[in-house]
């Protein structure tokens, strides 16, 4: 099973199927706040769907084309940080993150997501991640801004919510740009 200690107050682990309930209610009791940005809240309404959603990303882990995994502050299941979409051939993939509000301004999302691009620059060997984030999503549009992916663009109408579509815009970095950031850290 994949887990990253990040540090003494985060650790990341696979999503199992025996964290369903748990993952329910974090939604459940968070879900004005998540719906937000998140299309998919309103349509997880019942334990039995993330139940089926975890056996899919187990599959997809399996398969190696990508992974979720549980964000646990202090032994807390805080949010979820998600690698999707590896491409292989092009080395590449995409990563995805949410944090219910009350566990927010803890630097949280920034450690985990740290972690999981050098896991997938390091360990998998990808040259290249992507982060989607909503035009007016200024939170965010904070991590990926936090740790030098560049504006790439923005996909016009690119996901509907809340009964109508809104623009995401597009951050890449690649791996030789994240190993020079932390050169520039270590010195």
């Amino acid at each position: 099973m994949l887990s990253i200690k990040v540090d003494r107050e985060i650790e990341l682990h696979l999503l199992q199927s025996y964290h369903a309930d748990e993952l329910f209610w974090l939604v459940e009791s968070n879900r004005d706040y998540l719906r937000t940005w998140l299309p998919w809240v309103d349509n997880m309404l019942a334990v039995e769907q993330f139940h089926l959603a975890i056996d899919k990303w187990q599959k997809q882990f399996q398969q190696k084309q990508g992974f979720h995994l549980a964000i646990r502050y202090r032994g807390v299941l805080a949010g979820c940080i998600s690698l999707q979409g590896v491409d292989w051939f092009n080395s590449q993939a995409s990563i995805g993150y949410y944090l219910i509000e009350k566990m927010q301004g803890k630097g949280i999302i920034a450690r985990g997501i740290q972690a999981v691009i050098s896991y997938a620059f390091f360990k998998l060997g990808l040259n290249r991640i992507e982060v989607r984030c909503g035009r007016n999503n200024f939170k965010s549009q904070a991590i990926p801004e936090k740790f030098g992916f560049k504006k790439e663009g923005i996909i016009r109408d690119g996901e509907f919510l809340k009964g109508r579509y809104h623009d995401l815009i597009v951050y890449g970095l690649l791996s030789r740009e994240w190993q020079q950031k932390l050169g520039r850290l270590i010195r």
